[in-house]
């Protein structure tokens, strides 16, 4: 695959991965770009096919996964999710940093492609703020709640796995978490930005 590394974050629900990517989005504007995620899960109100996800059957889904299409796909909540090689290239092929949003198994699997991204963890203090910042998301009822709890306690005791991520950032202050996410990321996005002036 051609363009620049792409990047793979990942770590529990409410650790904060959408807040520090939508400051560099912004922060670097037309650097970043999303894969755009398969789902066979029903579009939440506002969601836009194409743009938060590709709402597809589940057919449609595991004939390209049958194909070798997907990089990475894992079911979650009785739903699949995946990335699939041609959402990467997308956004390659526009000179962007790709991002990928993966969970714990989604890094597994991606280790065995050639991608070559660097990997990222973004983890809450403690499970017991991550509950509290959860709980006044107000998103999620209280067995959903306690699923995504009991998946982030996995998560997090998987991340420990030495040499999984290339970064672990513990978010408990915004600002600093920001900084090391932008560092690791620094060489990456001037050689984007420089490649793009040429």
């Amino acid at each position: 695959m051609q363009g620049p590394r792409p990047v793979v974050l990942s770590g529990p629900s409410g650790a904060g991965k959408s807040t520090l990517l939508k400051k560099l989005f912004k922060d670097y504007e037309n650097v970043f770009g999303f894969s755009v995620s398969h789902t066979t899960r029903q579009p939440r109100p506002g969601e836009v096919n194409g743009k938060d996800y590709h709402f597809v059957t589940r057919e449609e889904m595991q004939k390209e996964i049958d194909a070798g299409e997907f990089i990475e796909h894992a079911e979650f909540s009785g739903n699949m999710y995946g990335t699939s090689k041609a959402a990467v290239q997308a956004v390659q092929a526009q000179n962007q940093i790709c991002v990928l949003d993966i969970d714990i198994q989604g890094v597994k699997n991606i280790k065995k492609t050639e991608l070559n991204p660097i990997y990222i963890s973004v983890q809450p203090p403690s499970v017991e703020i991550l509950e509290k910042r959860l709980r006044e998301r107000k998103t999620e009822t209280e067995e959903s709640l306690q699923k995504r709890l009991r998946a982030a306690r996995v998560d997090l005791e998987l991340s420990k796995e030495p040499g999984l991520f290339d970064l672990v950032i513990i978010n408990d202050d915004l600002e600093k978490a920001y900084s090391e996410l932008k560092e690791v990321l620094l060489e990456e996005i001037k050689k984007t930005e420089e490649s793009r002036k040429s």
